[in-house]
């Protein structure tokens, strides 16, 4: 998977996704792959306006894992469609398992 890997930050693993944000959806959803390389697409509802649409992508993530939003963390591209995200203690074949597109 291009848009997943392991990745370990100070002596925590977990799972870095490189996602890119589709922001004023009509519908929440995964949506496939996007671009060179490839990150996961995820069409949200919400709006891109005062952080609206980094908790969404948050609280999406923390659901579609079963895991608590304090897992989940934004590492780069807080203002940007594209975003690189670490999943804090999830292992890359758990995170694989549960994303699936539309």
């Amino acid at each position: 998977m291009e848009w997943a890997r392991e990745h370990r930050i100070k002596n925590t693993t977990g799972t870095l996704l490189l996602l890119y944000i589709q922001p004023g959806a009509s519908k929440t959803a995964v949506k496939g792959l996007f671009g060179g390389p490839a990150r996961l697409k995820i069409a949200i509802q919400a709006p891109p306006v005062d952080g609206a649409a980094n908790k969404a992508v948050i609280d999406f993530l923390a659901k579609a894992f079963r895991i608590g939003r304090a897992k989940i963390h934004i590492l780069s591209g807080e203002t940007s469609r594209q975003k690189n995200i670490w999943i804090e203690g999830m292992s890359l074949s758990e995170v694989a398992g549960l994303v699936v597109p539309e």
